[in-house]
């Protein structure tokens, strides 16, 4: 029996496709979200005050301090699924403020009086603007800002203690060692 060269293309093109995709999804990380916020500096802030207290600014952010900017929110489920880390962390001393994005504000103080207060300043994004201006994929996400205000790691998802060992903790000593 001879192949006919028509029945041969639909397998090749086949083959040629699989070869693309493999090669397209290598990467040192295939779930990782790429940033280009990483390595520059704080984005603007557009906040709104949160349980009566003034939104936290861009100089807050450049003040010396190595801290951690979380977004979140209370309608958020892996928010609510990485806020023991976030309490960790806060009774470490690590600095984290809050923007609470696109809530309201009665459920957004719900969350944190039933959960816990782990940010050192909280601040609202009804509007998501400052998400935008961020580059917000969506809750939670988290950045690590050096004391300079420049943006050493973003982290898209939920922390989990495995995320906290291996990717904020060591982002927060790198933030350390370059505010020194």
């Amino acid at each position: 029996m001879k192949i006919k060269p028509m029945m041969a293309l639909p397998p090749l093109i086949f083959a040629g496709l699989a070869a693309m995709f493999l090669w397209g999804m290598e990467r040192d990380d295939p779930t990782a979200l790429p940033s280009t916020r990483e390595g520059g500096p704080v984005p603007a802030l557009t906040l709104a005050e949160f349980g009566g207290e003034p939104p936290f600014t861009v100089d807050d952010l450049a003040d010396g301090e190595v801290v951690l900017v979380n977004f979140w929110a209370s309608w958020c489920a892996p928010c609510r699924a990485e806020h023991p880390q976030l309490i960790e962390m806060a009774e470490e001393g690590i600095s984290i403020y809050g923007i609470n994005y696109k809530d309201t504000p009665g459920n957004a103080q719900d969350f944190v009086d039933e959960l816990g207060n782990p940010y050192q300043r909280l601040a609202a994004d009804p509007s998501g603007r400052t998400g935008l201006d961020w580059g917000l994929y969506g809750v939670p996400e988290t950045y690590v800002i050096d004391g300079n205000g420049t943006v050493v790691k973003r982290f898209a998802g939920p922390i989990t203690a495995s995320i906290l060992e291996n990717t904020i903790r060591p982002a927060i000593e790198e933030a350390r060692a370059r505010s020194e």
